[in-house]
């Protein structure tokens, strides 16, 4: 049986066979020196944990395919560059005649009736696509960084990376570089950089402030960054937010990582508490409703909802695309006709899953604490100083008969009968008229 490495060999070599031929040129000396042994070395570093991926070889401005896509010699998939979002560049003839209409048009048509902000090509994308020739034209080799050891592959399958260029005898971080030439935004929509925050955010603070690229009034871009901008940070803060909380606790596991699934299949028949962005939603009528946590296109978590009413209160059926927190007991599922396993948890209570990410997930095996007592009533102190001040203190009213009022205690007169600390005064109405005291003091008195 071929092995995964082999079996990605020929691909690599036909597309890089297929980019040199593109460029019209005889491959280079550094092309022909990257062989077959140094690709099969250069695939082994790609999945394995770490900040740095390697040094592979580029074909400099040729290498360029839009704005935050660059093609690298010796990698089975394209590259997403982590912070970055440039506008899109116009690759199809529908796109050029629907800007012909003129940008204004051309932008509400293609936003159409969503609530969220799309992607479209621009005159600035295809800005950014030039400026990224000019920053990789002569550079032969690039070094690739991960923005954090567990996070290799996105949804698609490309590799997450910082591509960094030796220019002038310094390696430049051309992700950050693009945001300083306002060739894009600080993109956090999945998370702020973790290494370089600080940097992203003085470089798209340098753009601003000279208005380049994207934030220049007068070039035809985007008009809804702050839209942008709000749900993108709003987004990646919950991402954030969840990765301090899960600081030290093995139980809480982030579905991006590589090795989620691995740590959630140890976990089976214990409580976990999971991020994830909501994928498919199958809505059953007969059976459970299921809500996908996306992983990648091939691998999801599953919340399996029997109750409607609940699955209604979660709010998921508004959440797609968007990061949700999740809270309860693994279990493997085994499909009956096909025999495939699945992980999942069941989601009984409304409060198990955190819609917006900051309100913390409930766990389902802990009973709520029961409502707290009324109070009893209360009634002003009276007091025989006149200087105090009834409105400030009260006691409990302690009556048999609640239709009964109370009255005011009235002091002692000449005559009476010493009265026990605590007694209560009986009512002269309620006692007898023939009632002999001489017989009741003789009688047992109650425990």
């Amino acid at each position: 049986m071929r092995s995964p490495l082999k079996a990605r060999l020929p691909v690599l070599f036909v597309a890089l066979a297929a980019l040199l031929l593109s460029t019209g040129c005889p491959p280079t000396k550094t092309a022909r020196r990257y062989n077959r042994q140094q690709a099969a070395e250069a695939l082994k570093t790609l999945d394995k944990v770490g900040l740095v991926i390697g040094e592979f070889p580029i074909a400099g401005k040729d290498a360029v395919l839009d704005g935050d896509t660059i093609a690298v010699q010796g990698l089975d998939s394209t590259l997403r560059l982590i912070g970055i979002d440039t506008e899109e560049t116009f690759k199809h003839d529908w796109e050029r005649k629907a800007y012909a209409k003129g940008f204004e048009t051309y932008k509400k048509e293609m936003r159409g009736g969503s609530s969220r902000p799309v992607k479209m090509a621009t005159p600035v994308g295809m800005d950014a696509m030039e400026w990224a020739r000019q920053f990789f034209d002569g550079v032969t080799t690039v070094r690739l960084e991960r923005d954090h050891p567990g996070e290799i592959r996105g949804f698609y399958g490309r590799y997450l990376a910082y591509v960094f260029a030796q220019k002038n005898g310094q390696w430049l971080n051309y992700n950050i570089e693009a945001v300083r030439a306002g060739m894009s935004p600080y993109y956090a929509k999945y998370g702020q950089s973790r290494r370089f925050h600080k940097e992203f955010l003085a470089a798209q603070a340098e753009a601003q402030a000279q208005q380049l690229g994207i934030w220049d009034p007068l070039k035809e871009h985007y008009d809804d960054y702050p839209e942008r901008l709000r749900w993108w940070n709003a987004r990646g803060a919950v991402i954030d937010r969840f990765e301090r909380m899960a600081e030290g606790r093995d139980s809480y596991v982030v579905l991006t990582r590589w090795d989620a699934m691995l740590e959630l299949e140890k976990r089976v028949g214990q409580e976990v508490v999971i991020l994830g962005s909501v994928g498919e939603v199958r809505l059953g009528d007969k059976g459970p409703t299921v809500v996908k946590l996306s992983r990648n296109r091939s691998s999801s978590f599953e919340l399996v909802f029997f109750d409607k009413d609940v699955f209604k209160a979660t709010g998921l059926a508004q959440r797609k695309g968007e990061y949700v927190v999740a809270r309860g007991v693994v279990q493997k599922y085994r499909s009956k006709r096909g025999g495939s396993e699945r992980l999942q948890f069941i989601v009984s209570l409304p409060g198990q899953v955190s819609a917006d990410g900051i309100t913390p997930a409930v766990s389902p095996l802990v009973q709520p604490p029961p409502p707290p007592a009324e109070p009893p009533a209360e009634i002003p102190v009276i007091s025989a100083d006149p200087s105090h001040n009834p409105a400030a203190e009260t006691i409990p009213v302690v009556s048999a008969d609640p239709s009964r009022s109370v009255e005011p205690e009235r002091p002692d007169q000449p005559g009476d009968r010493p009265r026990s600390p605590g007694a209560v005064e009986p009512d002269p109405d309620d006692i007898p008229a023939d009632l002999n005291f001489d017989e009741l003091s003789e009688l047992p008195l109650e425990p």
